[in-house]
């Protein structure tokens, strides 16, 4: 029998060929999701990769409420010219704690992903009042009042309780200490910063609105943007590629 004969019977009975289809889509699926099974994780171990504090988880709460992720990605593709614009392309690491990650294409104004330290904490300050006072071509709206609102702290504890439910290391004594950690990141130089430093030794602690006398929205939104892309290392990758 010629291979058009063998195959003849697929072309010329609709009913044998959407049965073979769905055999095919079905151990093409099979391969796909049955790793997923077994596997602990999908994602490469990063080091230096540590959930948000509750400053920074409070700052990131405020962010999606504000519906910036509609204007800005946190995702840079590995193309030369993402990478020469922001940096190393996005490790899906970087996101193993984000619920719901702040991925997309959508850029009115550029991506995120590697916007901590790239300015000073008065500058974002100063952006996110009056974009245009540094930016005369921004079409994004300013957020002034986020430097008048004190920070609510009543969910935090729930916050991150929520969050270990969904995979996010968070600690029993982290949890219980939710509230004070998240003043005394903002508040140097306190008994509440003292304690901090010890549950969250990589975090920074330091006044983030230039207003030492409250705790801000303001403080907690700068405290999130300023750790996107900070917790990697990304010379030791740049180096195992440089190696090869």
């Amino acid at each position: 029998m010629s291979a058009w004969k063998k195959h003849e019977v697929f072309e010329k009975n609709s009913f044998v060929l959407l049965v073979g289809i769905l055999v095919m889509v079905a151990i093409g699926g099979l391969v796909e999701i049955a790793p997923l099974f077994y596997l602990k994780s999908t994602i490469e171990k990063t080091e230096g990769m540590r959930p948000y504090t509750p400053l920074e988880l409070t700052g990131r709460n405020i962010y999606i409420r504000e519906g910036c992720y509609l204007c800005h990605s946190q995702m840079i593709r590995p193309m030369r010219d993402e990478m020469e614009r922001y940096g190393h392309f996005s490790l899906a690491a970087e996101s193993m704690y984000d619920h719901p990650f702040q991925w997309g294409s959508k850029r009115t104004g550029p991506d995120l992903a590697r916007v901590g330290g790239k300015y000073s904490d008065d500058w974002h300050v100063e952006h996110l009042k009056d974009p245009r006072s540094l930016v005369p071509a921004s079409i994004m709206p300013g957020y002034p009042f986020l430097a008048e609102n004190k920070l609510d702290t009543r969910d935090i504890e729930a916050a991150l309780s929520v969050n270990t439910i969904v995979g996010v290391p968070y600690t029993e004594e982290q949890i219980a200490n939710a509230k004070s950690d998240l003043w005394g990141q903002a508040k140097p130089d306190t008994d509440a910063a003292y304690a901090f430093e010890e549950r969250w030794p990589t975090a920074t602690i330091r006044d983030f609105d230039g207003n030492p006398g409250e705790v801000t929205e303001m403080d907690a939104l700068v405290a999130y943007l300023q750790v996107l892309g900070t917790m990697v290392d990304f010379s030791i990758y740049d180096d195992k590629a440089n190696a090869r």
